[in-house]
């Protein structure tokens, strides 16, 4: 017949337990702990097993106890931190050898990995110096080195040859604003019911669900941000085409009536729906709206993706929505109630080479009207 006191605990609830009881009785408790059970006559073995500990520490604490040293040892040991004891200080050819293998790609030294993990870390370790660590090693001594494991970010090529022009036509048209005239920065956000996964707060030793729905929904949101104001007009479509684009013009014209704004300036990047055949008799028929282009791949110029940043964060991560719609009211609702979205232009637009193509452009703008005055 089985014990009643028998109770299953998971092993992550143990460790947690462990974790505690450790925290709690380290030092001197523990010491009194050792010695009460070895004046029972109790094994070294017998009592590294009850109190988690190991055999050497029942040996440690009898060795000072005979010696008369053992409230010495256990006060040492209760003011010491626990951290601070498993400090190694590497050598400095073994610190080279673990900052070596970081730079490059395990593919480099024959590894099937793009990236390196602790594990992999110890491997490479074994293969090059013949030590044999685990991967908690690597990872401590990697964090002792000042490295950390966390999540790499994507970065855009920016080779476009037109770069320096396209960014000091955006900064000239922010620096002439004046009255009745608007600089808006567009772009579009996909809202798909597949939720984004991110981080969250979760217990140790246990990873948070995230549901999925059964069939993938997706709409297409439109924004387009007021530098000046930080306000975002939006407008949602069912797929990302031209009538995408040309509902935000249609917005856009509604809401920035031509009594205010005699001039609307919106900056784009170079999607196909930005360029298309419908849009230019559109801006034919509207001469107070002016497109100017991003450079290729130049994500970091348009102050709209900051924005649409938030929005992932707030509505699209890690979401429980199950309806199509829930999720767009969401979106929507956030860039409407929590703006505006003040954001100053990247430091991309003032680099050196921006500046001079803004001087230049600003000489030529001058320059007709010099010729026109010595005419006359």
């Amino acid at each position: 017949m089985p014990r009643t006191t028998i109770v299953e605990i998971s092993a992550s609830e143990q460790a947690q337990m462990l974790t505690a009881v450790r925290r709690a009785r380290y030092g001197y408790l523990l010491a009194l702990h050792i010695l009460l059970l070895c004046a029972a006559q109790r094994s070294p073995t017998e009592i590294a097993a009850v109190l988690f500990c190991s055999r050497s520490t029942v040996y440690r604490v009898v060795a000072a106890y005979r010696a008369g040293q053992w409230e010495e040892v256990a006060v040492e040991e209760a003011t010491e931190k626990p951290a601070a004891r498993r400090q190694t200080r590497l050598s400095p050819l073994l610190r080279r050898s673990v900052l070596g293998i970081l730079p490059s790609a395990p593919r480099l030294w024959g590894g099937c990995r793009t990236r390196w993990s602790w594990a992999t870390g110890a491997l490479e370790l074994f293969g090059r110096r013949r030590i044999t660590v685990s991967g908690e090693t690597v990872r401590r001594w990697l964090h002792e080195l000042g490295w950390e494991g966390k999540r790499a970010k994507l970065c855009a090529k920016d080779d476009d040859p037109q770069r320096g022009e396209k960014l000091a036509r955006i900064r000239v048209a922010f620096e002439q604003l004046r009255a009745g005239a608007a600089l808006v920065f567009a772009d579009e956000l996909d809202i798909s019911l597949w939720p984004k996964v991110g981080y969250q707060g979760m217990p140790k030793g246990e990873q948070g669900a995230v549901l999925t729905p059964g069939t993938n929904e997706k709409r297409y949101l439109a924004g387009a941000l007021a530098i000046t104001t930080g306000e975002v007009t939006q407008s949602v479509w069912y797929r990302k085409q031209t009538g995408l684009f040309l509902e935000l013009l249609d917005t856009l014209d509604r809401t920035h009536s031509a009594s205010l704004f005699m001039q609307l300036t919106v900056v784009v990047d170079k999607a196909k729906l930005h360029k298309a055949k419908k849009v230019q008799p559109w801006l034919a028929a509207h001469p107070r709206f002016e497109l100017l282009y991003l450079p290729t791949y130049g994500p970091r110029a348009n102050p709209i993706e900051r924005a649409f940043g938030d929005v992932h964060d707030n509505c699209t991560r890690n979401h429980t929505r199950k309806r199509r719609w829930h999720l767009v009211g969401d979106v929507k609702q956030h860039l409407q109630v929590n703006g505006p979205w003040r954001y100053a232009l990247s430091e991309l637009y003032y680099t050196p080479e921006v500046t001079a193509a803004v001087a230049a452009l600003r000489a030529a703008q001058t320059a007709p009207v010099v010729i026109t005055q010595l005419a006359a």
